[in-house]
């Protein structure tokens, strides 16, 4: 259940209108990095742990609503940004008055162009926000990820951060204006504060390496391949031991050559690793069903029926009155 508050999160300001500006800030409004983007990640995400993992459930359910807040700070700034062009455009009577309203920043040719290029801004929205990028692309379903697995999507909500810390960062170098710096600096470090809490919950979570269930292959998990000539940079990527699993990192300098030798790499052997395929089972088996018997305890049905939410005093169901309803109707 979703409660508006008509007050922002952060008090958004703007010194003056500025079109252009506001064309860029819907980058963060119906962009692929933005905030209805992460929201709905964050939201539909949240759906799979609400019994299995109740604490992530309202790290995700808090995280995904403050992103709609920041949604609605973008909006009223891009509104802000746009004060005076809703009125002009609807001034059907005077062509000169857009140009006018703009103040010198832009000659009537300008804004043409800049229109060109996002019609839909300009033409259809009639000077409100639109839920596309800066360049008038529709937002879509397909910018949400989501793989089921609470690692695994955690690991793409910190990745989600990181791309939508450094479009604010990027959109920071584009206005002089102080009070939209200001909001666009808070907006920004909520992305840090949000990487921090994701990160957090991930390492809150054991074993939470590799992502899901399986785990990998022991004759492939720590091999370097060489696939470039020239002198090999060298670091803890490929140097000592791999950083989760603890294994020493093989480098194949020929890769062309090792993979002749090993029949395509059917014929590959485990080196440098302590685990075994038998003890690579054994683990597959043993987490499976801890994360099975996990979900099922959580999930099992109260009272003979499932309830998403507890409330002080349940309804009972009589379920023969309620076939006997449907009959009737």
């Amino acid at each position: 259940m979703f409660h508006h508050v008509k007050e922002l999160q952060f008090n958004a300001r703007v010194s003056e209108p500025d079109v252009r500006f506001a064309k860029l800030l819907l980058e963060q409004f119906g962009g692929p990095n933005g905030e209805l983007k992460a929201a709905m990640q964050y939201f539909v995400q949240a759906f799979g742990c609400r019994k299995a993992a109740p604490d992530k459930y309202d790290m995700l359910m808090d995280i995904a609503t403050e992103e709609f807040s920041h949604l609605e700070i973008v909006g009223a700034t891009v509104q802000m940004l746009l004060t005076g062009v809703n009125g002009e455009l609807k001034n059907a009577a005077d062509e000169s008055d857009l140009t006018k309203m703009l103040d010198g920043k832009a000659a009537k040719e300008d804004y043409i162009h800049e229109a060109m290029t996002n019609p839909q801004f300009f033409l259809v929205s009639g000077g409100t926000p639109t839920l596309t990028d800066s360049v008038g692309n529709p937002w879509n379903a397909s910018y949400i990820m989501g793989m089921g697995d609470l690692t695994a999507d955690l690991r793409l909500n910190v990745g989600a951060e990181t791309s939508a810390k450094m479009v604010y960062e990027n959109l920071l170098k584009y206005t002089d204006d102080p009070l939209v710096k200001e909001s666009l600096r808070y907006l920004m470090t909520r992305e840090v504060a949000h990487f921090q809490m994701f990160q957090a919950a991930l390492d809150s979570i054991k074993p939470n390496f590799p992502p899901g269930i399986l785990q990998s292959d022991p004759r492939y998990s720590n091999k370097y391949f060489n696939m470039s000539k020239g002198e090999k940079g060298k670091g803890p990527w490929n140097q000592g031991k791999s950083p989760e699993l603890g294994e020493e990192w093989q480098i194949i300098d020929n890769p062309l050559e090792h993979v002749q030798q090993t029949n395509g790499l059917l014929k590959e052997e485990a080196k440098g690793t302590q685990r075994t395929e038998k003890s690579v089972q054994k683990d597959n088996k043993s987490l499976s069903e801890e994360r099975k018997a996990e979900v099922d305890e959580a999930t099992r049905p109260d009272n003979g029926h499932m309830s998403w939410s507890a409330y002080e005093e349940e309804v009972e169901v009589n379920s023969d009155s309620v076939l006997t309803d449907l009959n009737n109707k």
